[in-house]
C-alpha cells in the first residue's frame, strides 16, 4: 500500500518544522513554518493542525523547537506547560508531552536538544506505522461489504492523512480498500462549525476516491435509508472503559447506527487510549469561541476570502468541540494492535491490565 498523497501534512525541514496550514484549506494549499515553542503552540491552538495524532506529532515537535532555544530545566517545564494548555480534550497532545518529558528530564541539558529531535521524529515515524497497520486491520470490514458496489462509507470530520502524519484513522481503512481494488464511496459530513469535513472532502478529492458532501443533520435520513454500509470515525481520547470523545456530532451518528443496526467503528492509535480515565464522563470537553457559530468563512464570488455573520455578535452561543460516545454503541475500536469490541481493549495491550 503506497503513500495516498504527495502532501505531508507534518515535516521536518533543517532546524524548523513545516506544516500545511489547515486554517486554510479547502480554498488555499499554504505551508507555514513552524521555528519557535510559541509558533508551535499556536499552531495547535488556532487548529493550523488538526487531528489528535497530528496535534501530538506537532507538540513533540515544539518541545524539540523548545529545547534548540532553552534546554534548562525551567525551559523544559515551560515548553510542557505552554504546550499542554493549548487543547484539552485530544489525549494525543498530553501523551506527547510527557514522552518528550520523560526522556529530557534525567539527561543534561546540554543533551536535551539533540534528543528531543529524535523523540520528536520517532514519534512521527511511529504514528505513520501505527496508522498503515489501522489500514490494514480495518480493509476487512469494508471488504466483507464489497458485494454492494461501491461500499458506502460514512465518516465525521476529518481522520485522514491531514489528521495524521501519515494515512490518516477512520481514513486509512479507505486507502487501503482502495489500493486492493475495491469500489469505495466516502459520505463526508460537513462538520460543523469548523467544518472540518470539507478537509475531508478536499482530501478525497486529491487522491481520486468518490465522495459527496452533506450536511450534518443529513446523516440519519442516508443511514435509515439504507444507503450507508459502514460508519468509520477517529478519536481525540478514548476512555478505559471504551466511552470515545470525538468532534461533536459523532455521538448523533453512532445513536442512527444502532437504531438501523449499521456498523460504527472508531479508529484510532494506542496513543489515543487514556488509561488514567475510566469513562468518558472524566473527559474534558474543550469549549471554544461563539465565534465559529456566529460565523462562517469561504470565498465569495471572486474567488475572495470572506467571513460572513450568520447571527448577531450579542446572539448567546454554546460551542462544545467534542461529544462523547458511549462504548455499548461502537462495534469494535480498530487500533494497530487489530478490532476490538470496546469494553476488551485490555485483550489488545496487556501491558495495561491491572
Amino acid at each position: 500500500m503506497s503513500l495516498p498523497h504527495a502532501f505531508r501534512p507534518i515535516r521536518e525541514d533543517g532546524n524548523a518544522v513545516i506544516i500545511l496550514d489547515q486554517a486554510e484549506l479547502p480554498h488555499r494549499v499554504v505551508e507555514a513554518r513552524l521555528e519557535t515553542l510559541a509558533q508551535a503552540a499556536h499552531a495547535i491552538r488556532e487548529m493550523q493542525v488538526r487531528g489528535a495524532p497530528l496535534i501530538g506529532a506537532t507538540a513533540a515537535w515544539g518541545m524539540a523547537l523548545a529545547m534548540a532555544a532553552d534546554a534548562s530545566d525551567h525551559g523544559l517545564e515551560h515548553a510542557a506547560a505552554l504546550l499542554g494548555a493549548t487543547r484539552p480534550t485530544a489525549v494525543n497532545l498530553h501523551w506527547a508531552i510527557k514522552r518528550l518529558l520523560d526522556v529530557l528530564r534525567p539527561l543534561v541539558p546540554a543533551a536535551r536538544a539533540a534528543a528531543a529531535r529524535q523523540e520528536a521524529r520517532a514519534v512521527c515515524t511511529e504514528d505513520a506505522a501505527a496508522n498503515r497497520a489501522i489500514g490494514e486491520h480495518g480493509l476487512p470490514f469494508i471488504a466483507g461489504l464489497a458485494l454492494r458496489r461501491p461500499v458506502n462509507v460514512m465518516t465525521h470530520c476529518n481522520a485522514g492523512a491531514l489528521a495524521t502524519v501519515a494515512w490518516g484513522t477512520a481514513l486509512a481503512p479507505v486507502y487501503a480498500a482502495r489500493a486492493a481494488g475495491i469500489a469505495v464511496h466516502v459520505w463526508v459530513s460537513e462538520t460543523r462549525p469548523r467544518n472540518q469535513g470539507l478537509l475531508t472532502a478536499w482530501e478525497m478529492r486529491q487522491a481520486g476516491i468518490p465522495h459527496t458532501l452533506v450536511a450534518d443533520n443529513a446523516a440519519a435520513h442516508l443511514i435509515s435509508s439504507g444507503q450507508v454500509d459502514l460508519v468509520i470515525v477517529g478519536a481525540d481520547r478514548i476512555a478505559a472503559n471504551g466511552d470515545v470523545a470525538n468532534k461533536v456530532g459523532t455521538c448523533l451518528k453512532a445513536l442512527a447506527c444502532r437504531e438501523w443496526k449499521v456498523p460504527f467503528f472508531v479508529a484510532a492509535p494506542g496513543s489515543t487510549l487514556d488509561w488514567d480515565c475510566p469513562t468518558g464522563a472524566a473527559i474534558p470537553i474543550e469549549e471554544r469561541s461563539g465565534e465559529e457559530v456566529r460565523q462562517i468563512s469561504g470565498l465569495d464570488d471572486r474567488d475572495r476570502g470572506a467571513t460572513v455573520h450568520v447571527v448577531p455578535d450579542a446572539t448567546h452561543v454554546a460551542n462544545p468541540a467534542f461529544d462523547v460516545t458511549p462504548a455499548r454503541f461502537v462495534t469494535a475500536i480498530i487500533t494497530e494492535r487489530g478490532s476490538i469490541a470496546p469494553d476488551c481493549l485490555t485483550a489488545l495491550y496487556p501491558e495495561r491490565q491491572g
